[in-house]
């Protein structure tokens, strides 16, 4: 694969669980650099900003600066700046991501947009449905993703987008989503390397909006075995990643850099 210049990475579950790291993967992460290859650090993680995500990832020894970072929350900022500009918006979202909404307009009531977030302990019955009052109300839906699950410690835990499921069917819309799966969200990452996608590839540990959605905007699709990985998922994906490895320590010999 020595046509590949730039290497997308998502990292929980790929890189760390519960932000530790994986066995190989510091190593492997070294490894790509020092080959050349430009790197970006592409997640749908919304409970840490990108700096404190660099200053985690650092500290477990990976060589990661905030720069490497994109997050759905970063990308949301950019895309409600474009498509909804100075709208008020009402934040549906368990951790402190308010550094990378910069610009955003951020409100408890009567707002323009519901901005869903990722799930935690804030994601009870009352916070739900007063953001399917705003949505009956008019208010639009933007999603920073539609991940049903993570994987941490302690085994699967549930994400928003089983949430935002229920909203879309109960509120009769559809959701704006702009960390994976967006194609957006690649292109993104993409634009900030200056790499073309055939001449890039896409590691995660969730199919569908990691690898195969990748496939889609054109880059190469790298599934690892580890994370959220199941074997049934993969068997009734609506594709085929490019390739499957055990874990990320094994990508630097997939693409031809030799053993760590």
């Amino acid at each position: 694969m020595a046509s590949v210049r730039a290497v997308l990475i998502d990292i929980d579950g790929v890189l760390t669980v519960s932000w530790k790291p994986l066995p190989g993967a510091v190593e492997a992460l070294r490894a790509i650099r020092a080959a050349g290859l430009g790197v970006a650090l592409v997640t749908n993680t919304t409970s840490r900003t990108r700096a404190s995500i660099a200053e985690v990832l650092g500290g477990a020894g990976f060589e990661v600066a905030a720069e490497d970072v994109l997050t759905a929350p970063s990308v949301t900022a950019a895309h409600l700046a474009e498509h909804h500009p100075g709208a008020r918006c009402a934040l549906l979202n368990s951790g402190d991501i308010a550094e990378d909404l910069a610009g955003v307009t951020l409100v408890d009531d009567d707002p323009d947009v519901v901005v869903l977030g990722g799930a935690g302990p804030e994601f009870g019955y009352t916070a739900l449905n007063r953001a399917f009052g705003f949505l009956q109300r008019g208010a639009r839906l933007v999603a920073m993703h539609r991940g049903l699950y993570w994987r941490t410690e302690a085994g699967l835990q549930l994400d928003s987008g089983a949430f935002l499921t229920g909203l879309e069917k109960a509120a009769r819309v559809e959701a704006e989503v702009t960390g994976k799966p967006s194609r957006a969200f690649f292109e993104a990452a993409l634009a900030r390397l200056g790499a073309d996608p055939d001449r890039a590839l896409m590691v995660g540990d969730d199919v569908e909006s990691d690898v195969l959605a990748a496939q889609r905007a054109g880059l190469t699709g790298v599934l690892v075995r580890t994370g959220k990985f199941q074997q049934e998922t993969l068997q009734g994906a609506s594709g085929a990643p490019d390739h499957i490895i055990d874990s990320f320590a094994g990508l630097p010999a997939l693409l031809g850099l030799g053993p760590v």
